[in-house]
Parts: structure tokens; sequence; C-alpha cells
């Protein structure tokens, strides 16, 4: 199995959001810029994810992107699901009917064993616990440049 761009940038973006909001809106270009990853590729990955209730928009001049649900509560998992990514190591495990071994195939087991231990993996690690470890490693924080006032 590997995972496209679309899941490994949506997973860090989020993080970005979690991480860096301090739950105040983020705009693309400052999480595009922090994760090195592509205005627009993002932008579309950031449909994807408001449309799973992932994120929300907020719009205007302070605008940007937050998190729909508590950080905790979103997990990898549900990122993928909401980029339209299969999470199976192999294309066969969910779909028997395309594959004229099905009934044959010895080695079916062990991929679909595999591919459920993938999803648990998947399921278990939330953004809330990927900001702790952030927190933990000393990964320095993002949010000081919004409150910065001059007159």
């Amino acid at each position: 199995m590997r995972l496209t761009k679309m899941s490994r940038f949506g997973a860090r973006a989020i993080f970005d959001i979690a991480y860096n909001s301090a739950g105040l809106p983020v705009q693309v270009k400052d999480i595009a810029k922090r994760q090195e990853i592509p205005q627009r590729f993002l932008e579309q990955i950031f449909h994807r994810l408001k449309k799973a209730n992932i994120v929300k928009s907020v719009k205007g001049p302070n605008g940007g992107y937050m998190l729909a649900r508590d950080s905790y509560e979103i997990t990898v998992s549900d990122i993928i699901k909401a980029v339209k990514e299969p999470m199976d190591l192999v294309y066969c495990v969910n779909n028997l009917n395309d594959c004229s071994r099905a009934t044959q195939c010895v080695t079916r087991v062990v991929w679909k064993e595999a591919s459920e231990r993938i999803k648990q993996v998947f399921d278990s690690a939330n953004i809330g616990d990927l900001c702790t470890s952030a927190e933990k490693k000393g990964i320095k924080r993002d949010v000081l440049h919004r409150f910065e006032y001059s007159i």
C-alpha cells in the first residue's frame, strides 16, 4: 500500500491547523508555506475535507479554515476517507468480482488481514495525539504572527 500525496498532504494540513491555529481560521497560503505543499493542490484537498466535515471555512479578511471537530475526534483514517483513497493493501481485498482468481487465491487472507491492521493504525491515530507528539519533539508553533499589532 502506498498513500498518495493527497492523503499525506491532507494529514499534514489538518495537523498544521490543529497545531498552529490557536482556535482561529488559518489561510491556505500559510499552511502551504509551512508544510511545503503547492497551494492549488491544497485547495483541492480542502474542498474534499470540507465536504467530509473535517474542516469548515470562514469568509472575510481574517478568514480561512478551521477544524470542524475537536482534534482528538479526527483520525488519519477520516482524512484518507475524505480524500477518497482506498486503504486496502491490494485492490482485490474488497473487489472479489473483479478478480478471476478470487476463489483460488490463498494469499488474499494475508492481504485482507494486513489491510485490516493498517486500518486499525489509521483509526487509532488522531490529530490531537499528533499535536501532543509535536510538542514533545519541540516543534515550534507558528501562531505569534497573528497577534502582532503595531500602531
